[in-house]
C-alpha cells in the first residue's frame, strides 16, 4: 500500500530537528528506523502532515559507559546494541531482551530511541525501562531535560514527550554485583509480538534478594512494574514457594485487554507461569554472576 502524501524533510543535526519540530508541533512525525512508522502511514493510522527523517543526523547514534551507567543515542539501531560489548558487560538485562525484538531485519533497521518513543507496551524496550528506571533525555526549543521512565509512558502509544521536543539518548544504570536477568515473553511465533513478557532483574547479596524488579509487557497500555511482588523479594532467599506467592501477587491487580490472542484471564495464567520461570531464572543466573 502506498503512504499518504506528506512533505519530508532530512535535518542533519539536532537543533535543525528541533526547528522543524517547533514550526509544525503535532502536524510532524519523526523518522527513525521506521519499523513502527512506516506501516501505520502504509494502514492510514497516522497521516502526518510533515515527516521528519532524523536519519542523516550522526549525533543520534552511538553507545558510551558514563560515571554509573551506559548512555545511548536515540538513533542506535537496535542490532548495535545487540552487538555492543559495553551494554552486554553493565546492562544485562538490556541485553537479554534485544535478541527477542522481531527478527535480524527489524533489528537492523529499528532504533532503541524509535522503540522506546513509539511506546509499544507489547515491546520488549519499554519494559526493559520500566524495569530499571532508566532516564529519557529530550531537547527542545527551552533546552534539555530529563524524564523517568515512570513518567515517560504515559498510555497506549503515548509519552510525556512534547511535541517541539526530540528524545535524543535513553540512560540505563550499571547493573549492580550480583545482578542476575532474564527477560520471559511468550508469543504465538518468533517475532511477533509477546502476548505477556516481563523483565526480571534480581540482586543476590550473600544468597538474600537484596533489589527485585519485575516489569510486565502486554497487560495494559504501559509496561507495568510488579511493586507488590518486588516488595516481598526483598529480604528473602530465592526458594520455589516465595516465587509462587511473588507470582501471586505480581498478577493479583493487572487486568490484561482481550483479544483475537488470548482472553484476559489466559494472559493472567501466562503472565503468572513466566513470573515463576523469570525469577527462576534471574537466580540462578544471579548466582552464576557472583
Amino acid at each position: 500500500m502506498k503512504l499518504p502524501p506528506f512533505e519530508y524533510e532530512a535535518p542533519t543535526t539536532v537543533e535543525e530537528a528541533i526547528d522543524l519540530l517547533a514550526e509544525h508541533l503535532d502536524e510532524a512525525s519523526v523518522l527513525a528506523g521506521g519499523q513502527s512508522l512506516i506501516p501505520l502511514l502504509a494502514l492510514r493510522l497516522a497521516r502526518p502532515e510533515v515527516l521528519i527523517d532524523i536519519n542523516g543526523i550522526a549525533e543520534l547514534s552511538g553507545v558510551s559507559a558514563t560515571d554509573g551507567g551506559v548512555a545511548i543515542g536515540a538513533m542506535t539501531r537496535e542490532y548495535v546494541a545487540e552487538e555492543s560489548k559495553v551494554i552486554a558487560d553493565t546492562v544485562p538485562l538490556l541485553a537479554a531482551a534485544l535478541p527477542l525484538i522481531g527478527h535480524e531485519a527489524i533489528r537492523s533497521r529499528g532504533t532503541i530511541g524509535g522503540s522506546l518513543a513509539h511506546a509499544d507496551a507489547a515491546a520488549e524496550l519499554p519494559a526493559v525501562a520500566r524495569a530499571l528506571d532508566a532516564e529519557f533525555v529530550v531537547r527542545g526549543p527551552s533546552g534539555m531535560r530529563v524524564i523517568l521512565a515512570a513518567q515517560w509512558f504515559e498510555g497506549y502509544l503515548t509519552t510525556s514527550r512534547r511535541p517541539d521536543e526530540l528524545l535524543v539518548e535513553v540512560r540505563f544504570p550499571t547493573a549492580r554485583p550480583g545482578t542476575g536477568v532474564s527477560f520471559q515473553e511468550v508469543a504465538r511465533r518468533h517475532g511477533d509480538f509477546a502476548i505477556v513478557g516481563l523483565a526480571v532483574s534480581l540482586v543476590l547479596s550473600g544468597g538474600v534478594i537484596s533489589d527485585a524488579r519485575l516489569a510486565f509487557a502486554g497487560v495494559s497500555d504501559v509496561p507495568v512494574r510488579a511493586a507488590a511482588a518486588e516488595d516481598l523479594l526483598a529480604g528473602e532467599r530465592p526458594s520455589a514457594e516465595l516465587f509462587d506467592e511473588a507470582a501471586r501477587l505480581a498478577t493479583g491487580d493487572i487486568d490484561p485487554p482481550a483479544d483475537l490472542h488470548g482472553s484476559s484471564d489466559y494472559r493472567k495464567t501466562v503472565a503468572a507461569t513466566i513470573v515463576r520461570r523469570g525469577l527462576r531464572a534471574a537466580a540462578g543466573n544471579a548466582l552464576e554472576r557472583q
